[in-house]
């Protein structure tokens, strides 16, 4: 793991900030790393929001405390236990900084029952994210945190953390060997709101809203209501078929809508013309700025979710930064009973990470984008300074902020229209400029064809990935994005309709920036079913074609795939390409398989043992 730098530590280890605790009118203090005390250690204490009182010693059940002010005040040592005995409402964040070992970790455990986090006296800050970057400089409140710490398993067999107001689920900054399980989360009023269409005439439809789902009408315009937010709804919707359970984007304009509300949860809308609404179809709706995630894992190592409940999640999921050894499994992503959307975006996001990801035996469904996504960032090169020095910047307006390199991290420099690498170098200094710009010091000097324009990647922030026996379905857009040069092994997953490809593979340097080039991808024993095509995107996004290939090493093999529509696998500019021993099921009576692929610009391509059937 990279040295973590003190700059870094919990509130720069300098300042003691405070919230206002509106519930109780008094502020809530949390201290910086040097002015908690050491806890002894082989220690237990007590947190009872029901029966306790702060002014305890907080170290037996029958004196403990109400609230978490007592363990924000503390570093835990190895074998310390903190013991939430009862659920409540808690109107501070869970601030954790905890010093276990691997053979005395520090635990915390949550009873069973519902908790109630209020965002109003949390500990909020600014943070960067990766792909959801609209409120840079906004403060996120946090539910849960574990900063600065090491060797800490947080656990909570039916406990459930529910949100009272846009807040970070989890946050673990800056630590290593966390492990979180038996969780559960979930939001008591989530930001993605939904109507079902009951009855549909040609001049109006009627829409039962979502208990969950509060609303107001005023001048015959929608406009959702949530705990410290509001918003009338714009174009951007999402359509699911209770039937088929299909889930997909839709554009439906609200100029010429009229609202009216007949009862307390059924609303009429009235039009000229039907801007898409289908009996029976229930639609969602969100504001689309990117402002959270639901958890965010940044710059830390040896991460665990094991056996995780998210029944909603806001902004952009799950999000690992630049993060090292993360394993993800039998994590449930599924909305609560009598609802749809479970994760206002991504449901599992992770960027510029390193070491080895694994997600596996989880159930992903109800998103907003895509299930997962595992990628890089390419940064521009803006000026080159000397022989051995180039100033880059990121270059998306939703992914900025975050540090994207450190000194010693190996880069390459690539051609933004070909994709293609043409130099390995070593950074000696990186010097952070502002939030989106950077002073590079490379070992060796530069080569005479470098252009402003050409993209810089990090390659040693480039995991391993192995997914692995899992379900993914109500997708709207793709179920699997992965970009990186280490090894990628897909196997034994069941991916169900979703709208575009479940397994998609990209890179580019004119979009989103997302790199980089892959050389060892598996896709072995899966079954899709009815998925968008093609249901395999080998699909680099350069500009040109070159004798040399963007991805390389891509075997398919052994899986089962129905199709709903003519394309099994889309390839181009690729090498290496082996695709053997799969089980499709057409549409028609296609009995080619060559029918079923597209190849461009490929070569080094062996198809052989497929049945079409």
């Amino acid at each position: 793991m990279r040295h973590l730098s003190p700059k870094y530590l919990l509130l720069s280890g300098l300042l003691i900030i405070c919230s206002l605790l509106k519930a109780q009118n008094k502020p809530v203090e949390y201290l910086a790393l040097s002015a908690r005390h050491v806890s002894p250690g082989n220690r237990s204490y007590y947190i009872d929001p029901a029966k306790g009182n702060d002014s305890n010693s907080g170290t037996t059940p029958a004196k403990s405390w109400k609230t978490f002010k007592g363990i924000n005040r503390l570093i835990l040592s190895a074998s310390d236990n903190v013991m939430v005995l009862s659920p409540g409402e808690f109107h501070e964040t869970m601030a954790i900084v905890a010093h276990g070992t691997k053979e005395k970790p520090v635990t915390i455990k949550f009873a069973p029952g519902k908790y109630d986090f209020f965002p109003d006296g949390a500990f909020k800050t600014q943070l960067q994210i990766s792909n959801t970057n609209d409120v840079p400089y906004g403060l996120k409140a946090i539910a849960l945190m574990v900063d600065s710490s090491r060797f800490v398993n947080v656990t909570g067999s039916s406990a459930l953390v529910n949100l009272r107001g846009k807040m970070i689920e989890s946050y673990i900054n800056h630590s290593s060997n966390i492990k979180l399980s038996g969780l559960s989360f979930d939001y008591h009023r989530p930001t993605v709101s939904e109507f079902k269409i009951t009855e549909l005439t040609e001049n109006h439809a009627d829409a039962v809203v979502n208990h969950d789902s509060e609303f107001s009408i005023k001048d015959s315009i929608l406009n959702w209501i949530g705990e410290g937010w509001h918003y009338q709804p714009d174009s951007y919707w999402q359509q699911y078929d209770p039937a088929t359970r299909m889930l997909e984007r839709l554009d439906i304009p609200q100029q010429n809508l009229k609202y009216v509300a007949l009862t307390p949860h059924l609303v009429r809308i009235f039009f000229k013309q039907n801007p898409g609404f289908q009996k029976g179809m229930i639609y969602q709706n969100r504001d689309v700025t990117r402002d959270c995630a639901g958890v965010f894992i940044q710059k830390s190592n040896n991460i665990g979710l094991d056996h995780i409940r998210i029944y909603f999640m806001h902004g952009m999921g799950v999000v690992s930064q630049f993060s090292k050894n993360l394993r993800f499994t039998n994590v449930s992503v599924k909305a609560q009973a009598g609802r749809t959307c479970a994760t206002w975006a991504d449901i599992l996001h992770f960027s510029g990470c390193s070491g080895k990801i694994e997600v596996a035996g989880s159930y992903l469904s109800g998103a907003n984008d895509d299930a997962i996504n595992v990628h890089g960032t390419f940064l521009k090169i803006t000026e080159k300074l000397s022989a051995t020095q180039v100033k880059v910047k990121f270059m998306h307006d939703q992914t900025y902020g975050f540090d994207a390199f450190s000194t010693g991290d190996s880069i390459g420099l690539v051609h933004p229209a070909s994709l293609l690498t043409y130099q390995n170098n070593k950074l000696l200094k990186v010097q952070k400029l502002n939030d989106k710009e950077f002073l590079l010091n490379l070992s060796k000097p530069l080569p005479e064809d470098l252009q402003t324009g050409d993209v810089v990647e990090n390659t040693t922030a480039t995991p391993e990935v192995w997914i692995h026996h899992n379900t993914i379905e109500k997708i709207p857009t793709r179920g699997i994005l992965v970009t990186t040069r280490r090894k990628v092994l897909i196997e034994n997953n069941i991916i169900n309709r979703t709208h575009n490809s479940a397994i998609m593979i990209s890179d580019d340097a004119s979009s989103w920036y997302e790199s980089g080039a892959v050389k060892d991808v598996s896709i072995q024993n899966n079954t899709f079913f009815e998925c968008g095509g093609p249901v395999i995107g080998v699909l680099p996004e350069n500009k040109v074609a070159s004798a040399s290939a963007v991805h390389t090493g891509i075997k398919i093999t052994g899986n089962k795939v129905i199709l709903k529509d003519a394309q099994f696998i889309n390839a181009s500019s690729t090498s290496g390409i082996r695709i053997s021993g799969n089980k499709i099921t057409p549409v028609g009576a296609v009995k080619d398989i060559d029918k079923l692929i597209s190849l461009k610009n490929c070569k080094d391509i062996k198809i052989y043992n497929n049945q079409v059937k």
